[in-house]
């Protein structure tokens, strides 16, 4: 079930944060993307906690990613890794970019 529902967020075209909605850097992924100027419906924030199935999700971001962490960030169908990532890649002036590529940005 948990892969079925993370299958049906991560898609082209939209950027999609599986969180924790009390990790701290959790907030400052969503901090960070809330300032951009994505199209409506193009930025998404699940809260892995809300059904139930955290350990599932985080199993199945284990094979995905390599990682169990989150916040776990992707853009389109391509995980670009955790918060310290996504922060990295704003500072080179890569995320933007990224964001633009894939039709995400007004």
């Amino acid at each position: 079930m948990a892969q079925a529902f993370m299958n049906s967020k991560i898609q082209s075209g939209k950027v999609v944060v599986f969180i924790k909605p009390t990790c701290p850097y959790g907030r400052r992924t969503q901090e960070l993307l809330s300032q951009l100027p994505f199209k409506q419906g193009h930025l998404e924030f699940v809260n892995i906690t809300a059904n139930g199935d955290t350990n599932e999700i985080q199993d199945y971001l284990q094979q995905l990613t390599g990682a169990r962490m989150v916040p776990r960030v992707f853009i389109g169908k391509e995980c670009i890794g955790g918060s310290t990532d996504l922060v990295n890649m704003h500072e080179r002036g890569e995320l933007l970019t990224q964001l633009k590529q894939i039709g995400a940005l007004q």
